[in-house]
């Protein structure tokens, strides 16, 4: 993992790459270290006018030697939000990036998805408004109030499932051969129904950048930069352990960020997680650590693992919600004002991230068939050997022209296996009552929820999410 070395080879590799996605442009570009033909792209953003596309479009910017673009779409409902991020795009590749021919912001399904070779999918249904009240509402039951784990993830599921689904149809409808990236939330829930709705598409592709974001932070810890390291990971999506971190020579160094944690904390160096709210959580990996001898979780175990302690420390009138609109979402849009009048993107705040690291690697590895190995969310089938098989777990892959290849993670021990279990009943009983228009369903999905359990708070959360959702979530009988 981490950023794809460039080099002359990489550009005769791709230049062999023919896959058939229907744009065929083809034709001369230049790379840093010489002249290839190469296949140029055509990319599509779903959720153009998400906080974190400009973040992306600087990425793709800074990997254009390893990612040769032809056209560049972004594809959102929100008109107004998704032009300031658009007439960015178009002064920020006029600048860093002017060989894209083509940088287009639409409404239209047929403009943003015909004739595609990636589409990136980052939805949020209900937008941050909504998250504000999948967040409250929880909290005001002394629940977890978090968007993806427990009541709040189950509520942003319910409400993404239709419009996720649609949007893949439309995706199919026009570009059938299209690579579908996918890195929207609730991850695991999404995951879930991309298996039972498109069973067959070895080209739709569930992935997260959590698990890399935490590596950042080990890396730091060991001096190593994070495309040196090679995790060994399971669970489903954020509920998942390390099992081992190889360095480049082979060697196991997770030992050394077990015994660091078991003294000290890591914090998080990625920019975006530099608030208060995720410097705590990062905080609170050290404690998971220290009680638990095994295996070293992912961050998103702390509400699983302490949801008393969680709804303790928790505002339930003010939410990490209510921080991303008053902090992220406020100042990305006011850069984005900023460039858009000053006609520049030379002395603004952007940067980049591991969020646009991580999907232009897997990028580049279907690109140059290179099997690199990634986190991916992938049915089970035998992986970890004493799960069910139809389980969407999130495990090592390697990633090339012909998709997605799981590594065998053999069986898992008592305590992980129980809690995995437990959270894929969850998850599965949320898909069911979203299929099926259950009530019932959905309250066996939120009692069995380690953040809830109890079934007269899970029944008050529920009706009070039913009234939060009633336009957005199908009726439940």
């Amino acid at each position: 993992m981490g950023n794809v070395t460039t080099s002359h080879e990489t550009a005769q590799s791709l230049a062999k790459v023919l896959y058939g996605t229907g744009s065929g442009h083809m034709m001369s570009v230049t790379t840093a270290k010489g002249d290839g033909l190469m296949k140029k792209l055509d990319i599509t953003i779903v959720g153009g006018g998400s906080t974190y596309t400009p973040a992306l479009l600087k990425t793709i910017c800074d990997y254009q030697d390893q990612l040769p673009i032809r056209s560049l779409t972004l594809y959102d409902i929100d008109e107004e939000r998704q032009a300031k991020v658009g007439r960015f795009a178009e002064i920020l590749f006029k600048e860093k990036y002017p060989e894209v021919e083509e940088i287009h912001y639409t409404t239209d399904e047929e403009k943003a998805f015909a004739n595609k070779d990636f589409v990136l999918m980052q939805i949020r249904s209900g937008g941050l408004k909504m998250r504000v009240d999948d967040e409250q509402i929880p909290l005001k039951h002394g629940a977890v109030g978090q968007e993806t784990c427990g009541p709040g993830g189950f509520a942003y599921g319910m409400r993404t499932l239709q419009q996720f689904i649609d949007i893949v149809k439309g995706i199919r409808h026009f570009s059938p051969d299209a690579w579908i990236i996918n890195y929207s939330n609730p991850a695991a829930i999404v995951a879930e129904a991309t298996k039972r709705e498109f069973p067959d598409d070895k080209r739709l592709i569930n992935i997260c950048d959590m698990p890399i974001a935490i590596m950042d932070a080990f890396s730091s810890v060991l001096d190593k930069d994070r495309s040196q390291l090679s995790p060994r990971y399971f669970g489903l999506n954020h509920f998942g352990w390390f099992t081992a971190l190889y360095d480049e020579t082979g060697k196991d160094r997770l030992p050394e960020i077990h015994s660091f944690l078991k003294d000290k904390e890591i914090l998080p160096s990625e920019e975006a997680m530099l608030d208060e709210s995720w410097q705590d959580t990062f905080k609170q990996l050290a404690q998971m650590t220290r009680d638990f001898d095994g295996y070293i979780p992912n961050t998103y175990l702390q509400y699983y693992l302490y949801p008393a302690q969680m709804v303790e420390k928790s505002n339930p009138t003010y939410t990490r919600a209510n921080e991303v609109i008053n902090g992220r979402e406020k100042n990305v849009f006011s850069m984005l004002d900023d460039v858009n009048e000053r006609q520049t993107v030379e002395g603004s705040s952007l940067v980049s991230g591991v969020h646009g690291d991580y999907i232009i690697d897997l990028m580049a590895s279907i690109i140059n068939n290179e099997s690199e190995m990634f986190l991916v969310m992938v049915e089970n089938k035998g992986a970890i050997e004493n799960l069910p098989s139809d389980a969407m777990v999130e495990v090592p892959c390697l990633v090339n022209a012909n998709g997605v290849e799981p590594l065998r993670v053999g069986p898992i021990p008592t305590f992980y296996k129980g809690l995995l279990e437990n959270q894929l009943a969850y998850e599965k009983l949320t898909v069911d009552a979203y299929y099926n228009n259950s009530y019932d369903d959905a309250l066996k999905a939120l009692v069995l929820n380690r953040t809830v359990v109890d079934t007269p708070k899970a029944k008050a959360i529920l009706n009070d999410l039913i009234e939060a959702n009633k336009d957005h979530w199908p009726k439940l009988d």
